[in-house]
């Protein structure tokens, strides 16, 4: 039992070591650049080992979308709780995008819109999970922008979503690093 015991938080560092690699890998490769035997290769370990971890290869691709919201939440959306709801709340967290891009969390640019390119026209459960993740990004967005007294919340949500969307695209091709200020310009144009 004390075995157990002391090899669980190994296991869990171990998982988290992995799943470091496979964001970073899943923002500039895609999801589907994920292998078992890369990641083995990569962090010196044994196939069998790195697949207990996971189960599959679609294991292995759920969990690393969960881990990249994971980071998407503490990075982007947790800072924003501090401020009241409605139009801080929502400036806090538009702005908050724009710094995550800017900041390259993930060394492909924005997690979210390198995995939801790759799997958008597809169907399963890796597409579903990365839809609820996007969903709920854009329900907070939209609850923020309601609670700010937008006429029309849903398309506010929208306008700054684009903003951070085309920023990272812009600067994923470009690498004009003015075109984070040009983002955070036009937010502040669209939320005084």
């Amino acid at each position: 039992m004390s075995e157990l015991v002391k090899s669980m938080p190994e296991a869990a560092g171990t998982r988290g070591r992995i799943l470091d690699l496979a964001v970073q890998i899943a923002s500039s490769e895609g999801l589907e650049a994920l292998t078992i035997g890369r990641l083995a290769t990569e962090l010196g370990m044994s196939k069998s080992g790195l697949f207990g971890h996971f189960g599959s290869k679609e294991g292995l691709q759920l969990a690393t979308i969960e881990a990249g919201a994971g980071l998407f939440g503490r990075t982007v959306i947790d800072p924003a709780l501090h401020e009241p709801s409605g139009k801080p709340r929502l400036r806090k967290l538009a702005l908050g995008f724009i710094d995550y891009l800017e900041s390259s969390v993930f060394s492909g640019g924005c997690f979210w819109t390198s995995v939801a390119a790759e799997f958008d026209n597809r169907e399963g459960p890796v597409r579903d999970r990365i839809e609820l993740h996007v969903g709920t990004w854009l329900n907070i967005l939209t609850e923020q922008a309601k609670a700010a007294g937008a006429d029309d919340p849903r398309q506010l949500a929208f306008e700054l979503f684009s903003i951070g969307q085309g920023t990272n695209m812009q600067y994923q091709l470009f690498r004009d690093a003015d075109l984070f200020d040009r983002a955070r310009e036009t937010v502040e144009r669209i939320l005084p």
